[in-house]
C-alpha cells in the first residue's frame, strides 16, 4: 500500500499551485491557498490542510476558485492522511474534471478508496481511470493490488499470464513481479504444470538462488519423472551455487561413483573440503574415506578406460560408447569424450536415445569450442521423464558458464 499513496500527487499539487498562480482568484481565496501551496512545498500537509479550509470557508465562492481549492484540499489531505477529506475533493474535482485530466483523477480516487480497503469504490474508479486511457505503470500495480485483494487467484492469473504474454511477443523480458504474481496464483489454483514452467521462466529471465531452489525442490516430484535424473538435479544444484548442505556434497558424490563415475565424485568431495561442509565435525573420518575411495575408484578407472572404449567400439550398439565417452568427459578430457559420445549416437541401437543427447549437450557445455552448438543441442531433447527438463535447465545453467 506504501507505493498506491504516492501515485500521482505531485500532478494534483502542481495542477493547484499553477491554478493559485494563473487564475485570477480574489485575495481572500488566493492567500490562503497560496500559503497552503508553500506549506505542502515544505512538507507540511496538515497545516496546509488547514490553509486550504480557509479558503472554502470564504463565501461566494466562483467555479474556478472552487475548483483550486479542491486541489489543494485534495493535495494536502493524502499527503496527511486525512483520504475522507481527500475522497470528497477528489469526486468534486472527477466532477468537473476535463477528459484530459479524468484518468489521473479516477486514478487518484481508486488509490484513495484502496487504502481506506473499499476495494469495490477503489475498483469501480479504477475501472473508469482505465477506460479514459490511463495505462501507466501505477495503475496496473494497483490493478494487481486490488486484484490480490480480491483473493480471485484465477483472475489474476490470466491478468499476469496476458502481461507476461504481451511481453514476451513484443521480445522483451518479462517482468519479475509480473511473473512472481503469476507463479503465485497458478500455486494457489493448483496449476502445478503452470507453476513449474513459471518458475522456469523466472530462472531464464531473472535467475537468482531463491528460484533455482524452488524449481529443484519440485522437480524430483513432478509426474513421471525418473529416479535416474536424481544426480542430474544435484548437478544443477551444484552450478547454481544452492548445494550447500554437508549431507548433499556426500549424497552426490555418493551417485557419482554409483554412476561409475569417480573423477566427477571426486571433485565433488574436493569442492566440499574447500568449501568447508566436509573434513570437519564428527563425520570427518566418514569424509576422508569417501574421498579415499574415489581416488582410488577414479585412478583405476584412468589406468583402464581405454581398454573400455575399445570394448565398448565392438558392441553392437552405442550405449557403452556413450557411457565410456562421458567418463571422458569428467576426467578432463573433453574432446576424446566428445568424440565417443558422437560414435556411440551415430552408432545407434540406444535404450534411451535421448539421455544420450543429453550427455552430448552437458559435454559440448564445457568445451570452448563446442558451447555454441550446445544449445542446439540441449533445445532439441525431447522427453516426459525429465530429460527434457533437466536439458532446458542446462541451457539456462550454462548459459554464463
Amino acid at each position: 500500500m506504501s507505493t498506491l499513496r504516492a501515485l500521482t500527487l505531485s500532478i494534483i499539487a502542481a495542477a493547484c499551485i499553477a491554478g493559485v498562480q494563473a487564475q485570477g482568484l480574489r485575495a481572500e481565496v488566493g492567500r490562503p491557498l497560496q500559503q497552503a501551496g508553500e506549506l505542502l512545498k515544505a512538507g507540511k500537509a496538515r497545516e496546509a490542510l488547514a490553509k486550504a479550509r480557509e479558503a472554502d470557508a470564504v463565501s461566494g465562492k466562483t467555479a474556478a476558485e472552487q475548483l483550486t481549492i479542491d486541489r489543494m484540499k485534495a493535495a494536502a489531505a493524502q499527503r496527511a492522511g486525512d483520504m475522507g477529506t481527500a475522497i470528497a475533493a477528489l469526486e468534486s474535482i472527477a466532477a468537473r474534471a476535463g477528459s484530459g485530466e479524468t484518468g489521473v483523477i479516477a486514478e487518484q480516487l481508486a488509490s484513495a478508496y484502496a487504502q481506506q480497503r473499499n476495494n469495490a469504490k477503489a475498483t469501480e474508479w479504477m475501472n473508469k481511470a482505465i477506460a479514459a486511457g490511463n495505462h501507466g505503470a501505477s495503475i496496473k500495480q494497483l490493478q494487481a493490488y486490488l486484484l490480490s485483494a480480491s483473493g480471485d487467484y484465477a483472475a489474476i492469473a490470466r491478468d499476469a499470464a496476458a502481461a507476461v504474454a504481451a511481453a514476451e511477443q513484443a521480445g522483451r523480458r518479462p517482468d519479475e513481479g509480473e511473473l512472481l504474481r503469476l507463479a503465485d496464483a497458478q500455486q494457489r489454483t493448483g496449476n502445478n504444470a503452470g507453476y513449474s514452467a513459471t518458475l522456469e521462466k523466472l530462472l531464464l529471465n531473472h535467475p537468482k538462488k531463491d528460484y533455482w531452489n524452488a524449481h529443484l525442490a519440485r522437480l524430483p516430484r513432478k509426474p513421471g519423472f525418473a529416479d535416474r535424473f536424481a544426480l542430474d538435479v544435484m548437478r544443477l544444484r551444484l552450478a547454481s551455487g544452492t548445494l550447500t548442505k554437508t549431507e548433499d556434497f556426500m549424497e552426490m558424490a555418493q551417485l557419482a561413483l554409483q554412476a561409475g563415475l569417480p573423477a566427477e565424485g571426486l571433485r565433488i568431495v574436493d569442492q566440499g573440503y574447500k568449501a568447508g561442509v566436509l573434513g570437519s565435525g564428527a563425520q570427518a573420518a566418514r569424509h576422508q574415506r569417501l574421498k579415499e575411495l574415489a581416488a582410488r575408484q577414479e585412478a583405476e578407472q584412468r589406468s583402464s578406460l581405454a581398454a573400455q572404449a575399445a570394448q565398448a567400439e565392438s558392441e553392437k550398439t552405442g550405449d557403452d560408447l556413450v557411457k565410456v565417452g562421458y567418463a571422458y568427459v569428467t576426467q578432463g578430457e573433453v574432446a576424446k569424450g566428445l568424440a565417443l559420445i558422437e560414435q556411440g549416437i551415430a552408432k545407434g541401437g540406444l535404450k534411451r536415445p535421448e539421455d544420450a543427447r543429453l550427455r552430448l549437450g552437458m559435454a559440448q557445455l564445457q568445451a570452448p569450442a563446442t558451447k555454441a552448438k550446445a544449445g542446439a543441442t540441449l533445445r532439441g531433447i525431447k522427453g516426459s521423464d525429465g530429460v527434457a527438463d533437466i536439458a532446458r535447465l542446462w541451457l539456462i545453467a550454462g548459459r554464463d558458464a
